[in-house]
């Protein structure tokens, strides 16, 4: 294994066979889009119609921006089935300032999230918990809509819809089941049909219910992860977990996985949402080698992301991550391989990730973190196949916390 020494990347470097390039389109936030270049053409998505919420380019319209300020209105509601237990800006702290700063980490400054809540009170709503008919997987009418439309005439009078960007519910805990019996949080994101507030339409709002406590002791530290997961929604991201769990991607993005040890977003969901530059992305659409150094996803700077166009609703995404920042629980650094698809639907598996060291049963024991996939970075000497569509994914070369080299050869 050749290491790699004394490297600082500032940009993402591509090398050919006829040298060394630079790349550099530029994107703009989330739902704005993503500004298009000759070279990254090739590697856009073109979401699918008939898709509820898609992993192509760039994101719909009607999502929270992504980047720049957002003013995020959160409320805490109780019931007269289910009084507030204790204050309500304790409940607010449970998610207060970890999730500002979980986003601030994660788009490299590029988000500033501003939680604010004008009633600092419960807010009870008129009906008891149970009448709202509220169970896992409601949809959001008729239950959500009543609830929602509760919301806005008890808030209205100290609220200014107008004002915000996003709507936080923070449900008091003792409403409905146990998240270890069944998860009720939800987000309904770019709703053009909800209720209308100060001649704005709450179309982006998250609900958060019981408290995600597995008992390991680490939710004081942990268990907030659920509002950047509901709120990345409001963001237009898909879940990435299945029916049968986060058995497709694991705990590489918290759109997967928002128990236990923190995570990150996949470099596909930053660029997605304008927190890259089109400087950091690569695409490698033509035939032949290519060369792309990459650094660490954590670290703002230098190279992210290198897309391989399989068709044009789908790609292979490679990323180097490696321990720091929100990747906590990285305990096999490397390449990580996954594969993108826009046709599937969210909830139903869009990503795929690779594992580069299967069947070893993973390398973390951390509660609630998918194990297999805990390890499934390709490491420096390991190479991934696609012989159908003829490319090759070579690791050439890395060091611990430093840049990773690596070669796709397509025919």
């Amino acid at each position: 294994m050749a290491a790699l020494a004394a490297v600082t990347v500032l940009t993402l470097a591509v090398s050919t066979s006829a040298g060394t390039g630079r790349l550099t389109a530029r994107t703009t936030a989330g739902p704005v889009g993503l500004a298009r270049s000759s070279a990254l053409s090739p590697c856009f998505l073109r979401g699918g119609l008939d898709v509820q919420m898609t992993e192509g380019l760039p994101t719909p319209t009607g999502y929270s921006h992504s980047t720049g300020t957002v003013h995020a209105l959160t409320l805490m509601v109780d019931f007269s089935d289910a009084p507030g237990q204790g204050s309500a800006l304790d409940r607010f702290h449970e998610f207060f300032p970890q999730t500002q700063e979980w986003f601030r980490t994660a788009s490299y400054g590029r988000l500033d999230y501003r939680p604010e809540t004008p009633i600092p009170t419960w807010l009870r709503m008129p009906k008891p918990f149970k009448a709202y008919g509220i169970e896992r997987g409601a949809p959001f009418d008729p239950g959500y809509r009543e609830l929602v439309q509760d919301i806005v005439a008890a808030a209205d009078p100290d609220v200014d819809f107008r004002s915000y960007d996003l709507l936080n519910v923070l449900v008091t805990p003792n409403a409905g089941p146990s998240a270890l019996d069944t998860v009720l949080s939800v987000t309904f994101a770019g709703n053009s049909d909800a209720p209308v507030a100060d001649g704005v339409p709450i179309s982006n709002a998250s609900f958060v219910y019981s408290r995600q406590d597995d008992g390991s002791g680490s939710y004081a530290r942990t268990g907030y992860r659920v509002l950047p997961h509901e709120n990345g929604h409001t963001f237009g991201l898909p879940d990435l977990y299945t029916q049968e769990g986060g058995g497709a991607v694991g705990h590489w993005d918290i759109m997967s996985e928002d128990w236990g040890a923190n995570n990150d977003l996949l470099g596909w969901h930053k660029w997605k949402l304008g927190w890259l530059d089109g400087t950091q992305v690569g695409c490698a659409g033509a035939r032949g080698s290519v060369e792309y150094t990459l650094t660490p996803l954590y670290k703002a700077g230098g190279g992210k992301l290198v897309l391989v166009p399989v068709d044009s609703r789908s790609v292979y995404a490679l990323e180097l991550r490696a321990p720091g920042g929100n990747d906590e629980d990285v305990c096999e650094p490397g390449i990580l391989i996954y594969r993108v698809d826009s046709t599937v639907d969210t909830g139903r598996g869009p990503i795929t990730v690779f594992d580069g060291h299967r069947d070893s049963g993973g390398c973390t024991r951390s509660p609630n973190v998918h194990a297999e996939l805990s390890d499934a970075p390709f490491s420096v000497g390991q190479t991934f196949k696609d012989p159908r569509h003829r490319i090759t994914i070579q690791v050439l070369s890395g060091t611990p916390g430093g840049a990773y080299r690596v070669r796709i050869t397509r025919g």
